[in-house]
């Protein structure tokens, strides 16, 4: 299967993926459906006044698997997005330069 392709900025103005691999976005959206299964489930345990440290457990499980799907995320954004800003004029090949130094530095937090 293809990538497929955004041109432009929808009616609201927002950016859109350049490319985007419909096998990775269903399985960036299975991953965030668990997550937030697991958010639910932390929010009864919090309900139920279960034991602190099992609380913690699972929110370390949910930052972890967030964290997954930040990666594939970067790497989708590396591999199609990055690529063609840099492959650009230099004024968009600066600005992903500047995009991806905050955006290592915001996910390696």
């Amino acid at each position: 299967m293809g990538a497929r392709k955004h041109l432009g900025a929808s009616e609201t103005g927002e950016r859109k993926a350049t490319a985007v691999d419909p096998a990775i976005k269903a399985r960036n959206l299975r991953r965030l459906r668990r997550i937030e299964g697991q958010v639910r489930g932390i929010q009864r345990m919090i309900e139920e006044e279960r034991y602190c440290a099992d609380v913690m457990v699972q929110i370390s499980a949910v930052h972890e698997a967030l964290r997954t799907v930040g990666r594939a995320l970067m790497r989708n954004h590396l591999r199609h997005c990055a690529t063609h800003a840099i492959k650009g004029t230099p004024e968009q090949a600066h600005a992903m330069y500047d995009e991806l130094v905050d955006l290592i530095y915001k996910h390696s937090r």
